[in-house]
């Protein structure tokens, strides 16, 4: 893998992570209007994949979903508005932490509710294909998501037309505080996607150069008019389902298992990889962007009240 690789990807999970890490400490105080869901540990998946995507290519993420946007190369000024609720925010303040959406760079938006996201890919995904693109699509998923039908049907009618859409499993065994093993009668989701007749490969570690390398050659053939793929990363969620905190004294994972992901988090074992000039210079301009960013955010104005019903359908 070349370095300079390796220096985008760590570029991408650096300021992902640090981006929460902010935001936890922000949290804290009343400043963030709304539910923050941290994909801190996770992040690795997001700029895997991404790292192949054209500035016309689409994603669509859960309401886990600030990787999935910063990666996309979605406005980190703006992320941080919406946060905050204000009238400069991606969403002008109406959407908060679970919706980014960046039409401009191909983040079609998150979701709040689990597994809407999928369909709505898979349309882009229909789109493309009618328009004769050869653009693709990303959606990105929890474990949870897999549970719903929307998920099913929409695997079934890309396979069926062969979009060109791959489907992406974060799959930290958990939806919301209900461990893998207790609704699920089988751990086996990458084979089930793989009799729909499409590419389907399960990653176990956080191996980040792995995913990106498979995650390559299979969008540069679902460009090429392949049809759909499906990947499966099994992952770890370091904090809580929603907010900054840890968890683990709840009862429904263990703390050891924390301790062996956090053994090989990415962030770290990625970083150890660079010139430590090199890498000292990426991490001091994330610093200065996210400083710069909360800056924006609190000097932003809010929405005026009587834009309350702007862009109310009914």
């Amino acid at each position: 893998m070349s370095s300079s690789i390796i220096e985008r990807l760590y570029a991408s999970i650096a300021l992902t992570r640090r981006v929460e890490e902010w935001i936890a400490d922000i949290y804290k105080s009343d400043s963030i209007k709304s539910p923050v869901h941290l994909a801190i540990g996770q992040e690795y998946i997001a700029a895997a994949v991404i790292d192949h995507l054209k500035q016309s290519d689409y994603v669509c993420g859960t309401y886990r979903g600030h990787g999935v946007y910063l990666s996309k190369g979605g406005d980190l000024n703006s992320m941080m508005a919406e946060l905050y609720g204000k009238e400069t925010g991606c969403a002008k303040g109406r959407a908060g932490s679970m919706h980014l959406v960046e039409a401009s760079k191909g983040v079609i938006g998150m979701s709040a509710v689990v597994g809407t996201g999928i369909p709505v890919a898979v349309g882009h995904a229909l789109a493309i294909k009618q328009q004769r693109r050869n653009d693709v699509v990303v959606v990105f998923m929890g474990d949870g998501a897999t549970e719903e039908g929307c998920f099913s049907e929409s695997i079934n009618f890309a396979a069926l037309h062969k979009l060109p859409i791959l489907f992406v499993v974060e799959n930290n065994r958990l939806a919301i505080h209900e461990p893998l093993h207790k609704r699920w009668a089988a751990d086996t989701l990458t084979e089930r996607m793989a009799t729909y007749g499409i590419p389907s490969k399960r990653f176990l570690e956080p191996d980040v150069l792995a995913i990106h390398q498979h995650s390559g050659t299979l969008i540069e053939a679902i460009r090429n008019g392949s049809g759909p793929a499906f990947i499966e990363c099994n992952t770890h969620r370091w904090y809580e389902h929603v907010g900054p905190h840890e968890d683990y004294d709840q009862g429904y994972r263990s703390l050891e298992e924390g301790d062996s992901w956090r053994a090989q988090d990415v962030y770290l074992t990625l970083g150890e990889q660079l010139d430590s000039d090199v890498k000292a210079r990426i991490d001091e301009n994330i610093e200065l962007r996210i400083q710069a960013a909360v800056e924006f955010a609190e000097q932003s104005p809010f929405p005026a009240p009587e834009e309350l019903f702007n862009y109310v359908y009914a």
